[in-house]
């Protein structure tokens, strides 16, 4: 029998096959709180977090613009997106996780934005999108979640139109003394009871947490956005190093 190949699933190794059914029940069972989740564990910084990456986009207000945001079901980077750039900006949601994408085209229809915006069900790996059809591409917390980042990140790059810019939002290695321990406390202690109390699920955030730790560090990850293609890849860490923005361009 052919040896299969293994991937972490937080701190657990799983057959890479068996990953992509494993994360897609945790966001079954969280979609309906996962925004407000986010307001809870981050004490409201993740908004501040994901404007920081609306601001990196650059989103001009004076002409078409396409925006695919990967791992995106719950809307909320798009929606951001609309209210930052012109009347013909649109958005593709793409998420692999249909509970997800409920949440989005609900909070997109109430907020009238619904025709501005697509939402799509498919896999990171494998995007049933044309090549060089994005002025931009943005993922925002999701990339860890990716059984294969490598996969994900050539099929990002190749929707990209020349000259279109990749932008990626991920919790990182917090690089403050003190801070680093405190941090850890929070995140495995704090985090899945919360998940427990709000979401009904401890597991899942538990799993959320570890996956955090088995994400490549910046360094290793500027390294696959340039194997991707990408050139003039960068990144900034924000909030102690709590969260990371990257970035790199299709030139």
């Amino acid at each position: 029998m052919p040896q299969q190949d293994h991937t972490d699933f937080g701190a657990r190794k799983v057959p890479l096959a068996e990953k992509q059914a494993l994360v897609d029940e945790v966001f079954h069972s969280v979609a309906q709180r996962y925004d407000l989740m986010n307001d809870l564990m981050s004490f409201g910084l993740h908004r501040a977090w994901k404007d920081a990456l609306i601001t990196a986009v650059d989103l001009p207000r004076n002409r078409p613009f396409a925006l695919l945001d990967l791992a995106g079901g719950t809307g909320d980077i798009a929606l951001r997106a609309l209210a930052a750039g012109g009347a013909e900006t649109s958005v593709t949601v793409c998420d692999i996780n249909a509970d997800m994408l409920a949440v989005g085209r609900q909070r997109a229809a109430a907020q009238a934005r619904d025709r501005h915006i697509t939402f799509l069900e498919a896999n990171a790996e494998a995007l049933p999108l044309a090549d060089r059809s994005f002025d931009a591409v943005t993922i925002a917390f999701g990339i860890r979640n990716v059984p294969q980042i490598d996969r994900a990140l050539g099929e990002a790059f190749r929707v990209l139109k020349i000259g279109g810019k990749f932008v990626c939002l991920e919790f990182s290695t917090v690089d403050v003394p003190g801070l680093d321990r405190l941090y850890d406390f929070y995140s495995f202690n704090v985090i899945p009871t919360l998940g427990r109390v709000v979401t009904g699920d401890a597991a899942s955030y538990r799993y959320l947490v570890e996956s955090i730790r088995r994400f490549p560090k910046p360094r290793e990850f500027a390294a696959m956005l340039r194997a991707a293609g990408f050139t003039r890849v960068s990144h900034s860490a924000m909030t102690g190093g709590i969260v990371t923005l990257h970035s790199g361009w299709r030139l």
